[in-house]
């Protein structure tokens, strides 16, 4: 890849923007996830999004652990939504052209912020 990033691989903010908008498409439908976004400004979680997922690619938005503990904490994120929006990104990337080795190295960068997002639940 010769220090190719993602994306610049996949075309920069203009593909991502589209990732973006199909993924929300999806996620809005879910019965599971889709509740997290009822009173959501939908055009700053899409412009934030994007950033985000930019950032997964190797692209130069980027968000501290910190940032990412700050912006989800007042939710319940439990490791089921998780998971499901990781299969909602994994299948909204490979529709948009990633191939599949680049789909997991962005899970895989997905997935390195889950306790950030996540919101643990200590049984004890």
């Amino acid at each position: 890849m010769s220090g190719q990033t993602l994306f610049e691989k996949y075309g920069g903010f203009s593909k991502v923007s589209k990732i973006v908008l199909a993924f929300y498409d999806t996620l809005l439908d879910s019965d599971e996830i889709g509740p997290f976004f009822d009173e959501v400004d939908m055009t700053k979680m899409v412009d934030h999004q994007t950033k985000f997922i930019a950032s997964l690619l190797g692209g130069p938005a980027a968000y501290t652990d910190k940032q990412l503990h700050q912006l989800h904490r007042h939710l319940d994120i439990q490791t089921p939504h998780f998971d499901e929006l990781k299969i909602i990104l994994r299948n909204t990337l490979s529709e948009h052209g990633v191939e599949p080795d680049d789909v997991e190295l962005v899970l895989q960068e997905f997935e390195n912020r889950r306790g950030q997002i996540v919101r643990e639940i200590n049984v004890d």
